[in-house]
């Protein structure tokens, strides 16, 4: 599409771009050397380039620099925070503060009796008359037992330190459960945040923790933290000392009672029961103890709570839901495993579900290799979290680098180098304005979800390997072996609204109203339930509930059969069967078979589209286009649609209702103007009319709107090419600036033979004077290959930044004659980091991990070819204009 200025009306204005619509950034401070003046100039720069927020993450140092180094939680350091405070606030900035360093919150403080525990199972045999020697220094004894052939079973007393039995007459297996410290110790951590880290699970290891936290902020005013932060879940412990009393209270059985299950020995069923107690406790003990204890510990501190639940052994929905700001993150290639938009939505479907206003991705961390990641790409993973249902995005993200240090300065290794030592840097404010655009309407209004999906998270516990479960953002196979990810996945394909909802969220969050579902301002057609062998029976009843208030229930499959766990497994199986027995299946219609529960009914049968189809859901026109991808939010006025192009597509498209008023607004220029419309038979239909890959806020009125109508492209003739000489200047880059050239047509600047520009990162500005090619009043310029970006100027006159492909703009009149284009084309910083390594310039010079690529291994990009820079063309102009709509349409009123 093209990018012309054109004035919005009230009605189509776009909301205000506060600090959160804005795109935040991780910011990291090496070492923590960093100096007021410093964090003054830089904010300044985050701020000039579109960012709202900051997170300070302090980390290890750079070499050379521990002079500078200010210890964490020192008295200086926390004047360091201040500051930043101060200053960001100045520019109407927020700040974000994880309660550590690195990751894994911990360090000098945590004693002993806090420290993050593992569970060892040890398993002895041992004939009869032998005596079995074990050294337990260091550890804490849970259990000791010994279990003869015949399941006679001997309690081996014991106290902290060497322990010896003597068997009886037999063949004995000795089995030990003892918890120690699991040799986690804070990953990444600055100078002074050294030590081990925390028990999640505990309640006293984390109130001391944070009580050692608050005594050294206690100089932070309230409300100088926007939000506290919890980075993703990387504690590898799987116990807690209070793991064997929490399972008593809460499961009514000894977990020391079935350490031979913990070991896999047994029958199969009862281990995967016993280790799915053991799963749930867990999930309790991590929700309770560490999570909620977060969120309620910001609050007193008139802050909010940030948190990123994955990588947890804990109902991802439920923590994430415990926080006030659910964050997800994406890793790696733009699709992929790493990189998967379902797994996305735990988070944002929490927020939902929960009535929390914003959703947040750690967003573009190693989107490629270092130094090659281009806008283009990052405007893409950016669309994908954004239909995913995400609308506050941090970016990973920004190294503090003193102005002293030598190109490319500072850095982290894991990170898309979002700092303005990055060629890229120059064109990233326009790429921010599309971001606060975009999040602008995604965090306005409310989600309009079509089903409800429910994670059977039991069935994922019921499994007799392994012991400790995480759910993971990185190769979630958990999510994609299991039926609800395959649902899950069928679903979003299909081009239903949906999100995912606990058992704890169905019960704590969920209604029935008017015979839809409501989770706080979310609404549903109804509740998906898929294949599902383990249900507790709360969760089942609570189902019934909600079709009894009028809900619509939906099983794929058969009822659940079965209730997870092995606490009361009897009662609990008893209660589940008398439940489903009492669903009288009333009816059969296309293999979907139907009961009345009060007002509302429950649907069970195998087919997905026959069920959805005879529970009255029903899909959005606009997501049954193949070339159209989506997400739809209520609003005060109407919907509101954020859409994004697979493929090309110009025409008419069917919409939901019967809107009396519809509105195309461009998150990546600005305009905005009514769109054409026509009815055709009972439904209305717009006009739309999108580039592949190009994005648009498309809006819906319930009422009529009048503003300015907007400005299709229509071909009204073929493509004419830009010819003349070019003039090829340098502008701004190093390491140095190379020789002016000049060529018949646009080519890279690099591969010419000269050393200089094919070791240059910067911009490069290509220059022609060119008379008109017809007497057309409009034009779409296209200027074809651009390595990577490029801002558009003609006749002295801005018209743009473009940085995604097809890289078209439309010029406005141009001259008969003489007419001036300049193109300003910023490439990736990859040639002039080739060019570093090729000469052994040691810039990698940071402690821990130093630097590494993608793969984990040392960096080095002197084996990379020299990568292509610059215009590439071929630059044309297409004559455009805007046809007389059809017989039966009309224009925006």
């Amino acid at each position: 599409m093209p990018i012309t200025a054109q004035r919005a009306t009230p009605a189509l204005a776009w909301p205000a771009l506060t600090r959160e619509a804005k795109p935040w950034t991780r910011w990291w401070w090496l070492g923590s050397a960093v100096d007021s003046a410093g964090i003054t100039a830089q904010l300044g720069e985050l701020a000039a380039a579109g960012f709202g927020g900051v997170e300070v993450t302090v980390i290890y140092g750079a070499k050379g620099a521990d002079s500078s180094y200010i210890p964490y939680l020192s008295r200086p350091w926390v004047d360091m925070i201040a500051h930043t405070a101060t200053e960001a606030h100045r520019r109407g900035m927020g700040l974000d503060l994880p309660q550590g360093s690195g990751w894994r919150m911990g360090g000098p403080s945590v004693v002993p009796a806090d420290a993050n525990t593992s569970l060892s199972v040890r398993v002895d045999s041992v004939a009869g008359g032998d005596t079995w020697h074990a050294q337990l220094t260091g550890r804490w004894l849970e259990t000791a037992f010994a279990q003869s052939g015949d399941e006679e079973r001997l309690a081996i007393p014991f106290d902290q330190g060497r322990v010896s039995w003597k068997a009886p007459p037999g063949k004995w297996i000795i089995y030990v459960a003892e918890t120690r410290f699991s040799g986690d110790n804070v990953k990444r951590p600055a100078p002074g945040g050294e030590g081990p880290s925390i028990d999640p699970f505990s309640a006293k290891a984390t109130a001391n923790y944070l009580a050692m936290f608050s005594d050294r902020m206690s100089s932070i005013p309230r409300g100088a933290i926007r939000s506290y932060f919890h980075d993703s879940f990387e504690y590898t412990g799987d116990a807690s000392s209070d793991l064997f009393t929490e399972f008593r209270k809460a499961r009514g059985y000894s977990l020391g009672s079935e350490v031979p299950a913990l070991a896999g020995r047994g029958d199969v069923d009862h281990i995967a029961r016993v280790k799915s107690d053991y799963r749930q406790t867990l999930d309790e003990m991590l929700l309770k103890n560490f999570v909620e204890h977060l969120t309620n510990w910001s609050h007193a501190r008139g802050a909010l709570m940030r948190e990123q639940a994955h990588g947890s052994p804990g109902n991802l929905l439920d923590l994430y839901a415990a926080s006030d700001i659910p964050e997800t993150e994406i890793f790696g290639v733009l699709r992929g495993p790493d990189a998967d938009p379902l797994i996305n939505k735990f988070a944002s479907s929490a927020a939902h579900v929960a009535g929390h206003r914003l959703a947040s991705a750690e967003s573009f961390t190693w989107l490629g290799e270092h130094f090659t990641a281009t806008l283009d790409q990052v405007k893409q993973a950016a669309d994908r979290m954004f239909l995913a249902g995400i609308n506050h995005l941090i970016y990973h993200g920004t190294a503090y680098s003193p102005p002293k240090a030598a190109w490319p300065g500072w850095q982290f290794y894991a990170s898309t180098e979002f700092n303005p030592r990055n060629a890229a840097w120059r064109d990233l404010p326009a790429f921010n304005q599309y971001v606060a655009r975009v999040q602008s309407f995604m965090q306005a209004g409310e989600p309009d979800g079509d089903v409800l999906l429910y994670w059977p998270i039991a069935d994922n516990w019921h499994d007799a390997t392994g012991r400790r479960m995480d759910f993971r953002v990185h190769d979630p196979k958990w999510f994609h072996d299991k039926p609800f990810g395959k649902l899950a996945r069928q679903l979003h394909e299909s081009g239903y609204g949906v999100d995912y909802v606990s058992d704890r969220q169905l019960s704590n969050h969920v209604t029935s109203q008017g015979g839809r579902l409501r989770a706080h301002s979310a609404s549903y057609s109804a509740l998906v339930v898929p294949s599902t062998v383990h249900m507790p029976p709360e969760t089942f009843a609570r189902m019934v509930e909600l079709s009894r208030q009028g809900a619509n229930v939906i099983f794929l499959g058969e009822l659940p059969s079965d209730v997870p766990g092995l606490s009361r497994l009897d009662e609990r199986r008893a209660t589940l069967a008398a439940a489903t027995r009492a669903i009288a299946w009333s009816a059969t219609s296309g293999g979907v078979r139907i009961a009345s529960v009060g007002k509302g009914r429950v649907y069970a049968g195998d087919d997905l589209a026959a069920l959805l189809a005879a529970s009255g859901v029903r899909r959005d026109p606009l997501a049954e286009q193949e070339e159209l991808q989506l997400i739809r939010r209520k609003s005060a006025v109407g919907r509101d649609y954020f859409v994004v192009a697979s493929r090309h597509i110009d025409r008419w498209v069917p919409l939901a209702g019967s809107p009396a008023s519809v509105a195309l607004m461009d998150p990546m220029s600005g305009r905005a103007g009514g769109a054409r419309m026509r009815r055709v038979g009972s439904h209305v239909e717009a006009r739309l009319q999108l580039d592949s890959g190009q994005s648009m806020i498309l809006r819906t009125f319930d009422k009529l709107v009048r503003a300015t109508a907007w400005s299709y492209a229509d071909s009204a003739g073929a493509p004419v090419a830009v010819r003349g000489s070019w003039t090829v200047s340098f502008v701004d880059g190093g390491p140095v600036l190379p020789k002016a050239f000049i060529g018949d047509s646009p080519v890279a600047w690099t591969g010419r033979g000269d050393d200089d520009a094919d070791r240059f990162a910067g911009t490069a500005r290509y220059t022609i004077n060119f008379d008109a090619p017809d007497g057309a009043s409009r034009h779409l310029l296209t200027l074809g290959k651009v390595a990577e970006s490029a801002r558009v100027k003609l006749n002295g006159r801005e018209l743009g930044v473009l940085f995604t492909s097809p890289f078209t703009i439309e010029t406005g009149l141009l001259r008969p004659t003489g007419n001036t284009l300049e193109v300003e084309v910023t490439n990736v910083s990859a040639n002039r980091i080739r060019d570093l390594d090729r000469r052994g310039v040691e810039w990698k010079i940071f402690r821990d991990i130093n630097f590494v690529g993608i793969d984990y291994k040392p960096f080095d990009a002197s084996q990379w070819p020299v990568r292509a820079s610059g215009l590439l063309g071929p630059v044309t102009l297409q004559p455009i204009v805007d046809r007389e709509p059809p017989a039966g349409a009309r224009p925006f009123p």
